[in-house]
């Protein structure tokens, strides 16, 4: 499966309440479910300047974490849940499912709303 890193188009307006999930393109592979073991490149921004903070493809490998189980903010384990390999998924993620009012590390901004593309390339 030969992916190529997303571009994330500023999204206008005002951020949803709720997590908004948007199919890119549907896997035919394995299903991600709760308790499988993911492996999902991905590129974040932030919603409100459209600003990457961080991305999988930067360090050339994705990220590997264990759905449902709490390793990643609860937008992730909510938005990942159903996907299958080869699909790519926009998560726009509102601040209770993602850092909430502490931020995150100097990066992300106390109360901010995250968009992310997420690629799986595998379920184990």
């Amino acid at each position: 499966m030969a992916l190529e890193r997303p571009e994330i188009d500023f999204i206008e307006g005002p951020p949803p309440a709720d997590l908004e999930i948007t199919d890119i393109q549907v896997g035919e592979g394995e299903q991600a479910g709760h308790g499988s073991t993911v492996s999902v490149q991905y590129v974040g921004v932030a919603h409100s300047t459209g600003e990457e903070f961080d991305a999988s493809w930067n360090r050339g490998e994705p990220l590997n974490f264990r759905l449902g189980s709490g390793q990643v903010i609860s937008g992730w384990d909510q938005g990942v849940m159903g996907m299958r390999v080869g699909g790519r998924r926009q998560l726009v993620i509102p601040p209770h499912l993602a850092y909430g009012d502490r931020g995150a590390g100097g990066v992300i901004k106390p109360g901010e709303t995250l968009v992310f593309v997420v690629d799986l390339v595998g379920v184990n």
